[in-house]
């Protein structure tokens, strides 16, 4: 192991020496696929760049041991850097290992950098912390939501200050490397002059070109390889725009059925996404000549289609030149193609990891033989939408966990915001109470009433709040046992009016409008009571004495109850009926409110009624114009079976 820990970042090296620099976030799952499509590059050229990896801990080095011994093979001048767990340690051997203390700041950064003459990568990224402890030994329960901040690009100067920025680092790590470490740094300067072409991703025909040159007779072949490698190149470099200037599918799709279609001249050219399971999908994607009539916008029967299932069949690329006279068509007679007018087909399945996404299909109006090319390009362009297409839900789903993230850090700080106040406050009035009462033994008996009263009033709000914060974790954790019965739904309301919180003689009036032959509905009563009292003590809260409160109920065509909870109060804000079934939310604020309360009494209700089949909501015509709080609970099956119909 290295004896010197190093607290400086690589990342900070780096934005300084070019603060042109902008450091962007990413996830685990994006690096772990740069990384991986870098080292493939690395192992599909024949160039001998110098390839720098970091890795936080031996067990992330571990994982990818098998592909550095490959790239080893490429290139003498190769160097993994992790922090040991087990075995992991300063070694010279296919390829230099490099051991730093797990203090080191190396541990809290990712970075791959290669440096050659044709082309040349970077990524150098540090982890964002994520708790105070800033341990990077455990991993967090999400793997995969682990962020990282820093640069990935293909521009060729940033790639070598990252080499000779690393290159110096492990130097101070094993200074007996120093004469290898000199000719690294020396191949530094030399690559970072060169013109090698940066924004190649695969330079394929470059490497194709190199095989054929071994033999005359091959030149023919070369060609139409080259040829086919231009056209996947320009395609490919196309959609890889259209990929980079935007994640959205649909845009992605559009351009690249329009690319296609006209690189091969088809007379209708399709992209749809669809699943193995899907009988049939909507064409939103179409390229047309004019000589076939446009599909799109129609339904498209994938099921029926003998060659979709023959393409998912094999998983490869179905090229039919004469529909009519296909015996696999005749047996199976799609009466669609028919109707679309097609003669000849080139169809090849979109796919990630056997995962069907979508289908490539290319049509003409004359039966002509395709090329064996046509149905290579078509193959290389599938390949290259499912890689779009998966970027496309990777990005979405990073989106979704990032509101995800900024949601618990809401909740996160109004937790703390709302608790400081909500236990603060009835303890120190509670403390307050039992001071005066342990200090002063002859206290008036009213007075000791007074603080006896208040104090045990105070208590019990406090295991109000502690008992809502049970129960609404109890429902999001799933561990609730429901036991759903036929029950009538005046006991309920009964039942939630006797358990109100309010004083009797501090209630606004409360009016229960019930349909004598109402329906018995099916749920789980002990639960249905706490929703109907959470609403009818939410109401009571924000509606004055001489307010009125209501509790109506009728049933739906759709085998459903819907009852209304409303009152003449406060009101609601219409931007905000739908936040307030948020956990936390105080309509006040959570240090500014005149009434009590956690912001979990309408969370808990939406948990609830979920969870019994039915849905939550709020109508408030705004502001001191008072609210409804409706929900919908099922009604029970015998009720449905006798034919009840709403009125």
């Amino acid at each position: 192991m290295a004896n010197r820990i190093i607290a400086t970042s690589v990342l900070e090296e780096l934005l300084a020496r070019l603060p042109r620099l902008r450091s962007q976030v990413y996830f685990k799952t994006s690096l772990t696929a740069l990384s991986h499509a870098m080292e493939d590059q690395v192992l599909a050229n024949e160039d001998a760049p110098i390839i720098i990896a970091c890795f936080q801990r031996e067990r992330f080095y571990r994982q990818e041991a098998h592909r550095y011994q490959r790239i080893a093979t490429k290139s003498h001048h190769v160097y993994v850097l992790a922090a040991p767990e087990t075995e992991f340690a300063n070694c010279s051997g296919d390829y230099e290992t490099v051991a730093f203390d797990p203090a080191d700041a190396l541990s809290q950064e990712w970075h791959l950098t290669v440096l050659g003459k044709n082309y040349s990568t970077c990524l150098v990224c540090r982890e964002v912390q994520r708790s105070p402890a800033n341990r990077l030994d455990v991993l967090p329960p999400m793997d995969a939501a682990r962020r990282f901040e820093g640069i990935w690009t293909f521009d060729r100067q940033v790639a070598a200050t990252a080499a000779e920025i690393l290159l110096n680092r492990i130097r101070e790590y094993r200074p007996e490397l120093e004469e290898k470490l000199r000719e690294g740094l020396a191949w530094v300067e030399t690559y970072r002059q060169g013109e090698g072409g940066n924004s190649d991703p695969a330079p394929f025909v470059d490497r194709l070109v190199t095989y054929l040159q071994a033999g005359q007779y091959k030149q023919i072949k070369a060609y139409r390889q080259i040829a086919i490698q231009e056209r996947k190149e320009r395609l490919t470099n196309a959609i890889t725009t259209a990929i980079r200037n935007s994640l959205n599918p649909t845009e992605i799709l559009t351009r690249a059925v329009v690319e296609l279609g006209e690189a091969l001249k088809g007379d209708r050219c399709l992209i749809y996404r669809c699943r193995s399971t899907d009988t049939r999908v909507r064409i939103e994607h179409e390229y047309t000549s004019g000589a076939l009539p446009s599909l799109q916008y129609q339904y498209w029967p994938v099921s029926e289609h003998p060659y979709t299932q023959q393409a998912l069949a094999h998983q490869q690329v179905i090229q039919v030149d004469d529909v009519a006279a296909d015996p696999h068509y005749e047996a199976s007679r799609f009466k669609a193609l028919d109707a679309a007018e097609v003669k000849a087909l080139l169809l090849a399945p979109v796919l990630y990891q056997g995962r069907l996404l979508g289908i490539v299909e290319l049509h003409r109006g004359e039966a002509l033989p395709w090329h064996d090319m046509d149905a290579e390009l078509v193959e290389a362009i599938a390949t290259q939408v499912g890689v779009a297409l998966i970027q496309a839900e990777a990005y979405a789903d990073l989106e979704e966990l990032n509101a995800q993230l900024e949601a618990l850090d809401r909740t996160r700080s109004n937790l703390i915001a709302i608790t400081g106040h909500e236990l603060r406050t009835p303890l120190s009035t509670i403390q307050v109470c039992l001071e005066s009462l342990a200090s002063e033994p002859d206290m008036d008996p009213e007075m000791r009433q007074v603080m006896l009263s208040t104090a045990l009033a105070d208590a019990e709000r406090m295991r109000k709040l502690i008992q809502d914060f049970l129960t609404l974790s109890q429902l999001e954790s799933g561990r609730v046992q429901w036991r759903p019965e036929p029950l009538p739904l005046q006991e309920l309301v009964e039942l939630a009016l006797s358990s109100l919180r309010t004083p009797k003689d501090q209630l606004p009036t409360i009016r229960t409008v019930l349909p004598e032959e109402l329906p018995l509905i099916r749920a789980d009563g002990e639960w249905l009571v706490e929703v109907l009292s959470k609403l009818l003590d939410n109401a009571c809260k924000f509606t004055e004495q001489s307010g009125q409160i209501s509790i109506a109920a009728k049933p739906r065509p759709d085998g459903l109850l819907e009852v209304t909870v409303a009152d003449t109060g406060r009101g609601i804000e219409p931007d905000r009926l739908e936040t307030i079934f948020d956990r936390f939310y105080q309509e006040e604020g959570a240090l500014r409110r005149s009434v009590g309360g956690t912001g979990l009494g309408l969370a808990i209700c939406r948990q609830i009624i979920t969870n019994l089949g039915g849905q939550i909501w709020a109508e408030s015509a705004g502001r001191d114009r008072g609210s409804e709080f409706h929900f919908t609970i099922p009604i029970a099956e015998p009720f449905l079976d006798r034919g009840y119909q709403a009125p």
